[in-house]
C-alpha cells in the first residue's frame, strides 16, 4: 500500500493529511501558522514538523513510507523563495518526491475537472492562480491586493466603500446608505465623526464589514450595488489575466471559486462570470467545497507517479469530509 501526504499551510493554522492509494484518509495533523511572512522560515519548519509528526502518529506510519507529497503554502509568492522552501522540505526527512506551490493551487487541483484551470480566491484578500492542462505551468497575479491594483477581497471592498462614503460627504459622489450603515456599525455620532475616526484609526473598519456592504446593496442602494459589480468585474479581469498567461482562453476550463466573498451570490458572481465569458466563452464555474488540503494530497499523488481515478478521488473527498465533520475545518 502506498501513502501520500498533503499539507495546507495558512496564516493561522496548518493542516496535514495522509491518504492511502485507495483514497482513504488514514492520518490527520494540525499545527499553527505556516506562512513564513509571519513566522519566519524557522517558524514555518517547526509548524511543518509538528503537523507532520501528528499526522504520521495518527496514521501509524513512518515518514519513509510516504510515496509522494504536496504542500500548499500561504505566502509562497516568488521563485526566489524556492531554495529556502526546498531546504525546509528536505529537513522534514521526506525520502519521496514532493512539490511546493502557492496555497491557491491545491484548490484548483481539488475542485477543477482534470485538476487544472484557474483558482479565484476572494475572502479577506484576493488571489488568482492557474495550472496548465499538463499541470506543469503556472499562471498567477501577485496577490498583493490594492498595492498592485488587484481587487477585490473583503479588504479592498470595504476600503473602496469608505472612499465612496467620503465622496458622498464631500459632494463628489451620490449619497449612499453605506454611510448610515457604517455609522451604526462603529457607533459614530455623525458622518464627520465616522470619517475622522476612520482616518485616525479610532474606528477600525476592515474586511469583516464586507457582509454589511452586501446587505446594503441587497436593500437597493445603487452605490453599494455598483461597488459590488465593480468587485466582480475586477475578479473576472484577474482570472482573464491568468488565462492569457496560460493561453487557454479558447479552451474549456474550470474557474474554481473559493472564499467567503462568493457567499454574496449573484451580485458579485454574475459580473465576474460576464467578464470572463466575454473572452473565454467555454469557461465553467465551480464553487470549491473540498478542503484545500485534499488538493495537496492529489499533488502528492502526482509527485509519487500515481494517477487516481474518479473513484479514488471521490473516496478521498468523502473521507476528508468525514474528518471535517469530526471537528476539523
Amino acid at each position: 500500500m502506498r501513502y501520500f501526504l498533503g499539507a495546507d499551510l495558512g496564516g493561522t493554522k496548518t493542516h496535514f493529511l495522509i491518504a492511502a492509494e485507495t483514497g482513504q484518509v488514514v492520518g490527520f495533523g494540525e499545527a499553527g501558522p505556516g506562512n513564513h511572512q509571519n513566522v519566519g522560515y524557522e517558524g514555518m519548519f517547526e509548524t511543518m514538523r509538528t503537523g507532520l509528526e501528528a499526522a504520521l502518529r495518527a496514521a501509524g506510519l513512518w515518514v519513509s513510507q510516504i510515496a509522494g507529497a504536496g504542500f500548499g503554502i500561504a505566502g509562497y509568492d516568488w521563485p526566489s523563495e524556492k531554495p529556502l522552501m526546498m531546504e525546509i522540505g528536505d529537513r522534514l526527512g521526506l525520502a519521496c518526491p514532493y512539490r511546493m506551490v502557492n496555497d491557491a493551487v491545491p484548490g484548483i487541483v481539488a475542485g477543477a475537472q482534470g485538476g487544472w484551470g484557474i483558482g479565484l480566491v476572494s475572502g479577506t484578500g484576493c488571489n488568482c492562480w492557474g495550472l496548465s492542462p499538463d499541470h506543469q505551468r503556472e499562471g498567477r497575479v501577485t496577490g498583493y491586493g490594492v498595492v498592485m491594483g488587484e481587487a477585490a477581497g473583503g479588504t479592498e471592498l470595504v476600503f473602496r466603500a469608505m472612499q465612496l462614503v467620503n465622496f458622498a460627504w464631500i459632494k463628489r459622489g451620490p449619497a449612499t446608505a453605506l454611510t448610515q450603515a457604517f455609522m451604526e456599525l462603529v457607533g459614530a455620532s455623525s458622518v464627520e465623526d465616522l470619517l475622522e475616526g476612520y482616518t485616525s484609526y479610532r474606528y477600525l473598519i476592515g474586511a469583516e464589514a464586507a457582509p454589511l456592504v452586501f446587505k446594503v446593496a441587497e436593500a437597493g442602494d445603487g452605490v453599494a450595488r455598483d461597488l459590488i459589480h465593480w468587485a466582480g468585474c475586477e475578479l473576472g479581469e484577474m482570472a482573464l489575466a491568468v488565462a492569457r498567461q496560460l493561453e487557454i482562453e479558447s479552451q474549456a476550463f474550470d474557474v474554481v471559486l473559493a472564499g467567503s466573498m462568493f457567499e454574496g451570490g449573484p451580485l458579485l458572481i454574475e459580473p465576474m462570470r460576464a467578464t470572463i465569458l466575454r473572452i473565454a466563452p467555454q469557461a465553467r464555474f465551480v464553487r470549491l467545497t473540498a478542503p484545500p488540503v485534499v488538493g495537496a494530497v492529489l499533488i502528492g499523488m502526482e509527485q509519487g507517479g500515481f494517477a487516481p481515478d474518479a473513484k479514488i478521488r471521490q473516496t478521498l473527498l468523502e473521507s476528508a469530509h468525514a474528518v471535517r465533520q469530526n471537528g476539523v475545518t
